[in-house]
């Protein structure tokens, strides 16, 4: 092998919260509101124009012509309604490739304000203290942000380290501005390293099959035995958020139908935006640095193929047939969305292949009920959600429900029964014959 190393280019994001002042706001505001405007704008334009007569050309042509007649979308920066009809384009792009939907209207409290800065040279970004630097926010001016990594900026900055754009993006807890990084690493070479079994849960977030199992000490269910919606909250703030939540009704009882919220209940309603935004955060703090931990550990990473939507639907059915245990499932649906399943899979998916590993999916089904010593499957075996005990005479095995699932699943994968996605996009399964079930050790 040559001793040169192979250099490949990354692209990275790396969000930060901004230190806006009320009149900054209140023009980020109007520059967001004035972007989601030009969608709908240009989604009314697509939807009417016959078909013979689409093209980006005359899209543009009707962006320029409606930010001369409309004189509250001037706020918007001409880069920024560029980037809104390039991200517009690639939506119908996604659709005609079978990725996603067709792009629809995006309504006012539905929608996510953000603002696009597509060039990074417009940013001209400075760091000024430890802990603060400063950047340039097209029509709004210098703003402060908190400077939590360092930025290819200055002299360590050239063509393959640099800041290429960012996004500005508002959520419950403010303002904050995404980077586009991109950056020349060099290619990691694959790893042997260990393999392991990962199988996601409710009451144990991340069962692995070695027993090296991750839990961030967050029980999923109250001492009651409901489920707990609130555990990234600790109790000075669940009581807040209940007082909140107590304060809102009342204020939403005096509201007539179709009647615009009043200040009052819709700061009422900022402020438990504010707590659960606050505990998402906490979630996909604690994802990220398990996940990182998980990606450097092992070589081999597989996990169950899950289709979490199915899996969260409700349980209500129809008036003619009626679901059955509605309020349990509620319950657990809460707490399966709660756990984020597909955004752990998601880092560890990249952080995987940024670290010379791999991450390899296998079919989910029978892995919680499948006895992971003997490879049979018995009625019963489930006796309660943490506790596996196989029923068969010959076997008898006990242990953790989660860390039996687990074992499974890295069986499956040494066996060759993996999930492969070929190129025309249709999930199918490759099992290699003739290997008889085992225990997965």
């Amino acid at each position: 092998m040559s001793g040169e190393l192979a250099w490949e280019k990354r692209q990275l994001g790396h969000r930060a919260r901004l230190a806006l002042s009320p009149a900054q706001a209140r023009l980020m505001d109007d520059q967001a509101h004035a972007a989601r405007a030009t969608w709908n704008l240009l989604h009314d334009f697509w939807t009417m124009t016959p078909k013979c007569r689409r093209s980006l050309k005359a899209a543009d042509a009707a962006i320029r012509q409606a930010r001369k007649d409309v004189e509250w979308l001037g706020v918007l920066p001409a880069q920024a309604a560029q980037a809104v009809l390039k991200t517009y384009f690639q939506a119908w792009r996604n659709c005609w490739d079978g990725r996603a939907e067709e792009p629809n209207f995006k309504a006012r409290i539905r929608s996510v304000m953000s603002v696009d800065i597509p060039q990074g040279r417009d940013l001209q970004i400075k760091r000024v203290h430890r802990r603060w630097g400063m950047v340039n926010i097209p029509k709004i001016g210098r703003v402060r942000f908190r400077w939590t990594k360092d930025l290819p900026i200055g002299k360590h900055a050239d063509k393959d380290h640099r800041i290429t754009g960012a996004r500005l993006v508002k959520d419950a807890l403010g303002w904050h501005i995404a980077f586009r990084i991109q950056t020349l690493e060099p290619k990691p070479e694959p790893r042997q390293g260990p393999k392991v079994g990962i199988d996601a849960g409710v009451n144990l977030p991340l069962a692995l099959s070695d027993g090296n199992h991750q839990d961030h000490g967050r029980p999923a269910r109250l001492p009651d035995g409901t489920a707990d919606r609130d555990k990234w909250l600790n109790t000075d703030e669940k009581a807040k958020l209940l007082r909140l939540e107590q304060r809102a009704a009342h204020r939403k009882s005096f509201r007539k139908p179709k009647e615009r919220f009043s200040n009052r209940l819709r700061s009422t309603y900022d402020q438990i935006k504010q707590l659960r935004a606050r505990a998402t955060r906490r979630a996909a703090d604690w994802q990220h640095k398990t996940t990182t931990i998980l990606a450097r550990t092992y070589g081999t990473v597989v996990v169950e193929q899950l289709n979490i939507t199915n899996m969260v639907k409700s349980a209500k059915g129809t008036v003619d047939q009626p679901g059955t245990n509605v309020a349990a499932k509620s319950g657990l649906n809460r707490s399966i969305s709660q756990e984020a399943w597909g955004r752990a899979v998601t880092m560890l998916t990249y952080k995987t292949a940024r670290n010379g590993g791999t991450l390899v999916k296998v079919p989910a089904p029978n892995t919680s009920l499948r006895c992971s010593a003997c490879g049979f499957i018995t009625s019963g075996s489930r006796e309660d959600q943490a506790t596996f005990v196989c029923k068969s005479p010959d076997c008898g095995w006990s242990g953790n429900a989660d860390w039996n699932a687990a074992r499974n699943i890295l069986h499956l994968y040494r066996i060759g029964h993996t999930w492969a996605v070929p190129a025309a996009g249709r999930a199918v399964v490759r099992r290699t014959r003739g290997v008889k079930p085992a225990a997965a050790r």
